[in-house]
């Protein structure tokens, strides 16, 4: 059994044990659900950056990255840094994520949130908006072309925008309508193993009527001018900022250079 198929049993037991707890019922009594959310899609367009910043404490593949950092501080300095939307991993087992850390951040940001997680069964779907995520993420490693139609058609019904992730070739032919964004990600879900030039490989094959975003292994200024140049418009980053000590502060500080290079260039 791979990682990613322990992942998903883990989250198959997660979210039956859920259902019994906090019915559906319950979730749409949550005060977040009748709210307006955020669109990602037009903060990503509007900002000519486009960072997506994430939240992470742990990972399979790396172990505990951050468990120190303060959620509140994290996001409010993500936030201030100019980010386009910030990514908040709610899987306990794997990355030490809690459904509380996305609760907590929304009370206190104002743009997008994307919630982070293994999404299996429409419950996921019903309860990221009760906690308050603006986007959910729709890997279509793990899903059927029917799911993904299925998940997404409820997410839009209750004002909730879609990423699907793809990470190879074969995953472009679950792209279906109700998706706002394609991610690419560079790393093998199976394996968490990173290779560079996937999103550079994939881009062109996948429809322009989706905003495309680069996942997983982005650390450096050069590499979002080269994906840039491609044609994303989105980069999702995470380990790089939540590796140091202050997430928020090392965000800032590469929002400044990667701003200064993209004025240079234009």
């Amino acid at each position: 059994m791979n990682i990613l198929e322990k992942i998903v049993s883990v989250k198959q037991k997660e979210v039956s044990e859920k259902k019994f707890l906090y019915p559906i019922k319950r979730l749409e009594n949550s005060s977040f659900f009748e709210r307006k959310t955020f669109s990602l899609v037009q903060s990503i367009k509007r900002n000519h950056i486009g960072i997506v910043a994430e939240f992470k404490r742990k990972s399979p593949s790396k172990g505990m990255i951050n468990d120190t950092a303060l959620i509140e501080k994290v996001v409010i300095d993500y936030e201030s840094a100019g980010v386009s939307g910030i990514s908040i991993l709610t899987d306990k087992h794997f990355f030490s994520g809690e459904n509380e850390n996305l609760k907590k951040s929304r009370s206190i940001i104002s743009i997008p949130i994307l919630r982070k997680d293994f999404i299996i069964d429409e419950y996921q779907v019903i309860e990221s908006k009760s906690i308050g995520a603006d986007v959910i993420l729709l890997i279509a490693g793990i899903l059927s072309k029917n799911q993904i139609k299925n998940f997404s058609r409820l997410a839009k019904s209750i004002d909730l925008e879609v990423i699907i992730e793809i990470h190879n070739e074969f995953e472009i032919d679950k792209i279906t309508e109700n998706l706002d964004i394609v991610g690419i990600n560079n790393r093998d879900l199976q394996t968490f193993v990173v290779d560079y030039n996937s999103c550079l490989e994939l881009y062109s094959k996948i429809p322009n009527s989706y905003v495309k975003i680069a996942e997983s292994g982005i650390n450096n200024v050069n590499q979002i001018l080269k994906l840039r140049k491609q044609g994303f418009k989105g980069f999702l980053i995470g380990e790089y900022f939540m590796k140091e000590k202050n997430p928020g502060k090392i965000c800032k500080y590469f929002m400044k250079s990667l701003s200064k290079k993209l004025n240079e260039i234009n």
